[in-house]
């Protein structure tokens, strides 16, 4: 919705989003070393984490939400709920996207049936389910309490995702585990500005989507 930048401040703070995105788009290409054996494909991970990061962090405001529906009963908390769950699988979408690129070199092809993948697939089907339940559903408030109830218990995938390579057996794990605290200030620097754009991009794309379906919301009652 137009109106929503015609705000000062949700104009300044798209500008300001825009530079930094264009910014890191020229750090990662330019200032991040070259990893033997992975070459220009390593470069995805400083967009493939920072995804996973916001994907989950969305994933758990859907969580929060669906408690806060049940708690206040307040329609607010559905469309909170509703907006993240959509952009949380915007980028968990893009994480399964950039996963088999960088994958492919180190791999020797696009995708391996190991946990934290899988795991992560699954998070994904999940939330496949939870847009069928919101379209097909059947009475609205119903449909309402069964989004906030799957958003709830889709997070508890989340900590398994994390946690997979303490679940299964080392010889079956083939996601590169990475300890960022070791890594060398120029990948380190890097991903973590990364990580902090990506996460102002999540703000305001969370801002502009609540405000989108309450708008929706009030042309369809004053309908």
């Amino acid at each position: 919705m137009v109106t929503f930048f015609k705000n000062k401040n949700n104009m300044f703070f798209l500008i300001f989003v825009g530079i930094l995105l264009l910014f890191n788009i020229y750090n990662i290409s330019f200032n991040t070393p070259m990893v033997p054996d992975q070459h220009w494909a390593q470069k995805i991970f400083y967009v493939h984490v920072p995804s996973a990061w916001v994907g989950f962090l969305s994933y758990f405001v859907v969580m929060i939400a669906g408690l806060m529906f049940f708690v206040k009963r307040n329609d607010y908390w559905d469309n909170v709920g509703l907006a993240a769950a959509e952009i949380g699988t915007i980028f968990i979408s893009l994480v399964l996207i950039t996963g088999p690129i960088w994958a492919t070199p180190i791999w020797g092809k696009p995708w391996i049936w190991e946990p934290r993948l899988t795991t992560t697939l699954i998070l994904f089907l999940i939330y496949i389910g939870y847009f069928m339940v919101r379209s097909f559903g059947g009475h609205i408030e119903r449909v309402k309490r069964y989004a906030a109830s799957i958003g709830i218990i889709a997070f508890l995938d989340v900590p398994i995702i994390f946690l997979s390579v303490q679940f299964w057996a080392p010889e079956i794990q083939s996601h590169p585990q990475v300890e960022m605290a070791k890594q060398p200030a120029g990948i380190l620097i890097p991903f973590l500005i990364s990580l902090c754009i990506f996460t102002l991009v999540y703000i305001l794309m969370l801002r502009y989507r609540i405000y989108v379906i309450q708008i929706k919301d009030k042309l369809i009652k004053n309908v």
